[in-house]
């Protein structure tokens, strides 16, 4: 059941973008922070207007900015009719009671951006349970005394408290009941899953992984010959997609997860534990990476960080870089001074850049344009042909 708590329901409006300037994060890095918001935004259906940052030693604790800032923002969502107002660090339950109050409008921080989209994605029952999961996880904590409509949601007996309980109270027991049903429901689905995974066989597992949007669903289609949803968009692929693959005469699982991202809510990580399994329960990974991005390095890292939170880092790696065809990087002149932009990279170029040191199986691809293709496939198959070996050495394959 979607309950009123759930949903902010506001996509197709407008909305301004508020990133901080600090130690850890100069100006360059808090715009490019704010144009991975603008694209959590668009994904979601929010047209960006304007973005705001502000330099901060720490956040204010009643309003995350400061008042100047607060008040120049305020009256810029006045005059342009702006319906959101986004901002790209996690926000206090206070801070954003207080923000809402003060704008008048709705305040939504990047975690909560994030799991809208992912209940926007959800297409199966298993991926929206575990959105659900989030979402009430991560709204607990952020209950008011504005949650009247929870009280309706109550079922059974022994809901009612007495007449002196704070309707507070009471709308957090009934948020607790729909956590402990939904990890109810979810540990009989990671039974489930568990169980599929045993029935697959001897078949060595190979998942992809990677920041979000960089092609995994693509290379899936490409490899697998299937039609696996893929489009520009952030989160495209929610739900693992499991296809057999066979290159010459060796058969493999192909996994396509979900994609990860920056500040990845905890919440998320926790309830998607059965579709994350597929990564740690896999024989090897690999790592997709847009090589066309100019974050790709910062990207990168983060999907080696998130691997390692979720116990998957000892995995064997094949380092992919997808989308050579779309890649350029500023190559300076004979007189060592003009930057120049140097596009149209052959292959023979880009595989003697410091990439190439990243992991002894690296490899540059472009899956949409089928460039070195045939290379990818090679590596694929002397992998799981050599694990499957060494973990199934008497049996009679004509490799």
């Amino acid at each position: 059941m979607k309950s009123e708590l759930i949903s902010t329901a506001i996509p197709n409006h407008c909305c301004v973008l508020i990133g901080v300037i600090n130690k850890l994060q100069d100006s360059g890095l808090a715009n490019e922070y704010l144009e991975e918001l603008a694209f959590l935004a668009e994904t979601y259906g929010l047209k960006t207007i304007k973005t705001f940052t502000q330099k901060l030693e720490k956040p204010d604790k009643a309003t995350f900015i400061g008042k100047g800032k607060l008040s120049e923002i305020n009256q810029f969502v006045k005059d342009h009719a702006i319906d959101v107002v986004v901002f790209d660090d996690e926000l206090s339950p206070s801070q954003q009671r207080n923000l809402e109050k003060e704008l008048g409008k709705k305040v939504l921080d990047r975690t909560t951006l994030i799991l809208e989209i992912f209940e926007q994605r959800a297409q199966t029952a298993h991926a929206k349970t575990q959105v659900q999961l989030a979402q009430y996880q991560y709204m607990l904590p952020r209950l008011t005394g504005m949650w009247t409509h929870l009280e309706r949601q109550r079922g059974g007996t022994g809901t009612r408290g007495g007449a002196g309980e704070k309707e507070i109270e009471t709308d957090r027991r009934i948020v607790r009941d729909k956590i402990a049903l939904l990890k109810d429901r979810l540990k009989d689905i990671d039974k489930q899953m568990a169980t599929q995974r045993k029935n697959r066989g001897e078949l060595i597992r190979v998942a992809l992984v990677g920041y979000t949007n960089v092609g995994k669903s693509t290379i899936m289609n490409l490899l697998s010959k299937s039609d696996v949803f893929a489009e520009n968009k952030l989160f495209a692929t929610l739900d693992t997609t499991v296809r057999k693959v066979t290159i010459e005469n060796v058969f493999f699982l192909l996994s396509d997860t979900v994609g990860f991202i920056r500040k990845l809510p905890t919440e998320l990580v926790e309830s998607f534990k059965s579709t994350l399994d597929e990564v740690r329960e896999a024989d090897i990974l690999v790592h997709v990476v847009d090589i066309s991005h100019k974050n790709f390095e910062e990207h990168l890292n983060v999907v080696k960080q998130t691997l390692q939170d979720i116990g998957a880092s000892d995995k064997p790696v094949i380092l992919v870089f997808n989308k050579m065809d779309a890649f350029s990087y500023i190559k300076k002149d004979d007189d060592d001074l003009t930057p120049l932009v140097k596009e149209n990279i052959s292959l023979d170029e880009i595989k003697n850049t410091w990439m190439k040191n990243l992991n002894n199986r690296c490899l540059f691809i472009s899956a949409q344009k089928k460039v070195n293709i045939d290379e990818f496939k090679k590596t694929l198959y002397d992998f799981v042909k050599e694990l499957h070996i060494k973990r199934y050495p008497y049996h009679n394959l004509l490799y």
